[in-house]
């Protein structure tokens, strides 16, 4: 059965805490009937390593955070660490924090295909010893029609793409430009919701059906 938030433990299980700030993440969570118990942000450095590769990034990122959250609880807990990835090519692009970031951004992506990898890692609290760390990571590929100068304008305009990987949101006024998408919507907006309730299913909790 799932639990209600606040619940704290029950039985074997311990609290379930979502490293991350993003309500995405948490509303994809929730449409699936897993209520964290607490959401705490990951205080880490998210800087690229020299000649990183999206994939190796996405993987370090999800377990770092994880594992920042988890070192900071007293409790048996399980914590979700989470990262999201816009790649075009062997290029990670960056979140956008302003307007010519997310116009650099969308510019690039126009009329072409790119690479989105969502990484999920799962670690315990050293309080909780019968958790264990897992990770999963799912690639999916979209392609944008061509944007013309205007239509760029106006996905500028609408706004939804601050703090957003690759300055576009799948689930706002981008979906419009969105011709192809291969792999895993939810992955693509932040969490790939199968891969982690079956993350979730292979622990010793009661977080999912």
């Amino acid at each position: 059965m799932t639990r209600t938030p606040g619940s704290s433990v029950t039985g074997t299980g311990a609290q379930l805490v979502l490293a991350s700030a993003s309500p995405r993440r948490l509303d994809l969570l929730r449409q699936v009937g897993v209520h964290p118990d607490q959401v705490i942000a990951a205080d880490i450095d998210e800087s690229p390593l020299p000649g990183e590769l999206p994939r190796a990034y996405a993987l370090r990122m999800a377990d770092k955070k994880a594992r920042a959250v988890a070192a900071t609880l007293d409790i048996p807990a399980l914590v979700i660490g989470a990262d999201t990835v816009v790649a075009a090519g062997r290029r990670i692009l960056p979140k956008a924090e302003d307007e010519a970031c997310a116009r650099a951004c969308l510019s690039l992506l126009s009329g072409r295909r790119h690479t989105v990898l969502t990484a999920v890692t799962l670690h315990p609290s050293a309080a909780w010893a019968k958790g264990r760390s897992s990770t999963r990571i799912v690639s999916s590929t979209v392609a944008f029609s061509r944007m013309t100068p205007p239509q760029v304008d106006a996905l500028i305009a609408a706004g939804d793409w601050r703090g957003k990987a690759g300055g576009y949101a799948i689930q706002g006024h981008a979906a419009a430009f969105v011709r192809f998408l291969s792999g895993s919507y939810s992955g693509v907006v932040g969490l790939p919701l199968f891969e982690v309730a079956q993350m979730l299913r292979g622990q010793d909790g009661d977080w999912i059906a």
